[in-house]
């Protein structure tokens, strides 16, 4: 027994007139099994011990459909059929058919084209309006878009005059141009939907004040093209000297920086030479502090200055030496004394001042009492000989050795590091280390 048996069979029909009843009838609700069709219950038919004066229920048993139809479609039908075009597309109707159950993809197709596409919801509310088309493609080997894009013919510079300009001519483009920061003002603008039309007005006057400043752009671009002002700027560019440039420092650089501010009140000469006249005047200063220092110290002659500084160089040498001498190891102790022969403790100073005086004998005293401390195996016979000169230990020269490759290394990665040094380390000796590991290629020079 199919379903359409089952409807058949669930049908009423009039108890009073025994014709079947469709859509709407009426039940006694104090009578059992009594149905009236409207026609019969209009005319106050009574049977048995029904009357008409009873109360009664009205009832329908055809579904409501929204369009008049012979199958009609149930209102929840109708319903999840909107919610499923909206959800899955026009198109899918295997998934609208599976989201609406009770009917196929080719009845939900045809319901919905019929009554919501080509009916009257359709006319009303779907408005098929052609815009038209302009053809803006172009012939074989033709400009792009002849329609959109005006043809400039390009100005007639060489690359160096370009690079200089930083002008593009086949774009008509500058890499700087007038008023660079206008696409600033629209940079930021976007479509929400919680716009009210206060705030899309306040949009709209953005586009037009971005739309004002590009008109701006391209009438002074105009103006130059006119009249050959690209030209005639690049002819006053001076060609660039071969002498290179003298490397200008990290204060230097923030002086210039800070300087800018002028350069709108003066031409690139005059700034140029106010830059060059600050700079003398900075080093000139330094000069006279300089000089200032040595006439405190009693220097009237400039012929006094070299041996004055030679002096100055040993005395600091001494005091720096007498402190490392008060903290070494008593192994340092016993090479000191190993000297006696050579002099008094002003000689054993002056030794240990002059690298280049020392003595093969005290070199090799020194290399023979410096083989009983730490971390002498691990250095070569150079790394040897310098330890010696400069009178550090082993240990101390490798922890300083590891400290300046370290920092070199993560100097090459890009990873700024502030260097820190064991205390007490003496500038000389640490530029003597970095010098000597430059030299036999455990780091480059800077």
């Amino acid at each position: 027994m199919n379903i359409e048996d089952h409807i058949e069979m669930a049908k009423y029909r009039c108890s009073y007139c025994q014709s079947d009843i469709s859509g709407y009838r009426a039940q006694c609700a104090e009578c059992f099994d009594i149905d009236l069709c409207l026609q019969c219950f209009s005319c106050g038919a009574e049977l048995g011990t029904h009357k008409r004066d009873h109360s009664y229920k009205i009832f329908n048993d055809s579904p409501v459909g929204a369009f008049d139809i012979t199958k009609a479609w149930s209102l929840a039908e109708e319903t999840m059929l909107l919610d499923a075009v909206e959800q899955y597309g026009f198109g899918n109707w295997d998934d609208v058919a599976s989201h609406v159950e009770s009917r196929s993809a080719e009845e939900c197709q045809d319901h919905y084209v019929t009554f919501y596409v080509n009916g009257s919801i359709g006319r009303e509310t779907i408005v098929l309006t052609k815009s038209p088309v302009k053809d803006h493609s172009c012939p074989e080997g033709g400009p792009l878009s002849p329609s959109i894009t005006t043809p400039i013919s390009p100005i007639e510079l060489s690359i160096q005059e370009q690079h200089d300009l930083g002008y593009m001519p086949f774009r008509d483009d500058f890499e700087r141009e007038h008023d660079n920061e206008a696409e600033t003002v629209i940079s930021s603008l976007a479509n929400n939907y919680d716009d009210d039309e206060l705030d899309i007005a306040v949009k709209l006057v953005q586009v037009d004040r971005y739309r004002t400043r590009l008109k701006e752009r391209e009438r002074r671009k105009r103006i130059a093209r006119e009249y050959n002002l690209i030209q005639a700027a690049a002819s006053l560019i001076k060609p660039k000297s071969q002498t290179p440039k003298k490397r200008t420092s990290k204060d230097e650089k923030e002086f210039q920086e800070k300087m800018k501010v002028y350069a709108q009140f003066q031409s690139s000469a005059e700034h140029e030479e106010f830059l060059e006249k600050c700079q003398e005047e900075k080093e000139l200063k330094a000069r006279i502090t300089e000089l200032w220092k040595y006439r405190e110290s009693g220097i009237t002659k400039m012929d006094e200055v070299d041996d004055y500084e030679d002096e100055l160089y040993k005395r600091e040498k001494k005091r720096e030496n007498k402190k490392k001498l008060g903290s070494s190891s008593p192994i340092k102790r016993v090479s000191m004394v190993s000297k006696k022969a050579a002099g008094g403790i002003e000689e054993k100073l002056d030794i240990l001042i002059d690298d280049e005086g020392l003595k093969d004998e005290g070199d090799e005293n020194e290399m023979k009492d410096m083989s009983i401390l730490p971390s002498y195996g691990m250095l070569s016979e150079r790394e040897k000989k310098l330890c010696n000169s400069i009178g550090m230990t082993p240990a101390n020269y490798m922890t300083i050795k590891t400290c300046i490759i370290k920092d070199y290394l993560q100097r090459r990665q890009g990873i700024p590091v502030k260097i820190r040094y064991p205390s007490g380390l003496d500038k000389t000796h640490r530029r003597k280390i970095m010098s000597f590991l430059t030299d036999n290629g455990w780091i480059m020079a800077v």
